[in-house]
């Protein structure tokens, strides 16, 4: 019997106003289990660009947190892979939950919009999946970090939502935005094997949606490994 596809799930934190979107994540690794798949969660062991307080969304002065130590709460204890040891070739497809830490610890999108810059690290790890040719799915706002990675290399069609400043901002870095009505929805740029849904981009999305469409996300990515 083949073995199951191996999935990199890429984490920026535990929390959707300095991390990882807790429910984005936990229904991403939920989506891979259900439909057979193993995964690795792994995440830059690194500080978060800064601690949010989730009851006030006020940033905590003086305290400073780690990615890998925070996205092992997801993962549970010593089941997060720091990012100086993932290696693509280990993996056959990448997913990437959302969550403020993406636009601000793996890149500074939220910072900086279209102008931003790209963690390294992280920018070398998921360049690797496109040059291999595995499929790729980015959740949330983790499609603007893919656009961020990607820009003057390749020409992508995504989606986050229907932002009309994220929209411009996609198309300032040379990419396509196609809206989406929902967090149900997909869309899928089958030249690059890059697949996208909203998620959370609409603040106000049921539960449902979230985890349909992220399920959605999940099981396109698979079919293309």
């Amino acid at each position: 019997m083949s073995q199951p596809p191996k999935v990199a799930v890429l984490l920026a934190g535990c929390g959707h106003l300095d991390g990882a979107e807790v429910r984005e994540a936990v229904f991403t690794l939920l989506a891979l289990d259900q439909q057979g798949a193993a995964y690795q969660c792994i995440a830059p062991n690194a500080p978060l660009h800064h601690v949010v307080n989730h009851v006030t969304g006020e940033p905590v002065a003086g305290e400073s947190r780690n990615m890998l130590e925070e996205s092992s709460r997801i993962a549970r204890r010593g089941q997060c892979l720091d990012l100086a040891q993932a290696r693509v070739q280990d993996y056959d497809a990448l997913l990437m939950p959302g969550g403020y830490g993406v636009a601000k610890n793996h890149c500074t999108f939220a910072l900086a919009g279209a102008q931003g810059e790209v963690r390294p690290d992280v920018a070398a790890f998921i360049q690797g999946f496109f040059a291999a040719g595995k499929p790729v799915g980015a959740i949330c706002i983790a499609p603007a970090l893919v656009a961020l990675t990607l820009q003057g290399q390749r020409h992508t069609t995504l989606t986050l939502g229907n932002d009309a400043g994220c929209a411009s901002a996609m198309v300032q870095l040379g990419q396509t935005h196609a809206d989406t009505p929902n967090a149900c929805e997909v869309v899928i740029d089958e030249a690059n094997k890059l697949v996208t849904t909203p998620a959370y981009m609409f603040d106000d999305a049921p539960l449902r949606e979230v985890f349909t469409g992220i399920s959605r996300c999940v099981a396109e990515v698979l079919r293309r490994v």
